[in-house]
């Protein structure tokens, strides 16, 4: 699916919202990476397997070094 040279990561990779942005509707709270994954303004997801990610506290940035 993805085009994008280094590729993004699959949907099923563990920082698979690095992915590219390709459709983005902030006005309904969501966002369609090109490996297929929803992004809800939420946290939750929506794999393209239908696979669904429950909202979640966002992670704390790291301390800068």
């Amino acid at each position: 699916m993805c085009q994008h040279r280094p590729p993004c990561p699959a949907a099923d990779a563990n920082d698979h919202t690095a992915a590219r942005v390709v459709s983005s509707h902030p006005e309904q709270g969501w966002c369609l990476l090109c490996n297929g994954v929803v992004v809800f303004d939420d946290t939750g997801e929506l794999a393209p397997d239908g696979h669904t990610t429950e909202p979640h506290p966002a992670r704390p940035l790291s301390p800068a070094a």
